[in-house]
């Protein structure tokens, strides 16, 4: 299973009626639980759309190009932004598209996440296309996924954790 592509892209545009934290600071007064969102530049719609998605269940993503310290130019500055935000986020997010996992800075993103943060606090998100192409390297299947999730007996469905080879989850409002 995966989070379709259009389902970001459709979150994406309830962007203006979602309210966004400002900062991590200000997610943790709110118990909010806070994420580093990693992704390509390419998949600007989707990591917005994705960012909706978890603040209607009561996350705050950080993205860097919504930073305004971030430099505009990637340099080792740049570097050493992303290494602080990866270490003083609760959660490590790994947005897999066809585009993240052709991207040199997100192989690097994750390879650090896997040093600086607990195995338990990295979730992958597999995306799949409007053709149903499914995206993700192998390595990728080493972490939890966050995929959408339904179940029988409650009726109730939405995004949920699950741990790599299993098919029981953790809805994300419960983590």
């Amino acid at each position: 299973m995966s989070i379709k592509t259009s389902d970001l892209r459709s979150a994406s545009n309830r962007s203006g009626r979602v309210v966004l934290t400002k900062s991590i600071h200000e997610a943790r007064a709110k118990n909010q639980q806070t994420a580093f969102l990693c992704h390509s530049h390419k998949d600007h719609e989707l990591a917005k759309g994705l960012q909706v998605l978890m603040k209607e269940h009561g996350w705050n993503l950080y993205i860097d190009w919504e930073d305004s310290g971030m430099p505009s130019t990637p340099n080792k500055e740049t570097a050493n932004i992303i290494k602080t935000k990866i270490k003083t986020t609760d959660w490590f997010l790994f947005l897999a598209t066809g585009n993240s996992t052709q991207s040199r800075w997100c192989p690097w993103e994750i390879g650090f996440a896997d040093s600086s943060q607990d195995y338990e606090k990295i979730l992958i998100i597999p995306t799949e296309d409007d053709y149903g192409n499914w995206y993700g390297n192998e390595y990728l299947q080493l972490y939890k996924k966050m995929d959408n999730g339904s179940n029988k007996l409650t009726g109730k469905s939405g995004y949920a954790v699950f741990d790599a080879g299993t098919n029981s989850g953790t809805w994300i409002e419960n983590l």
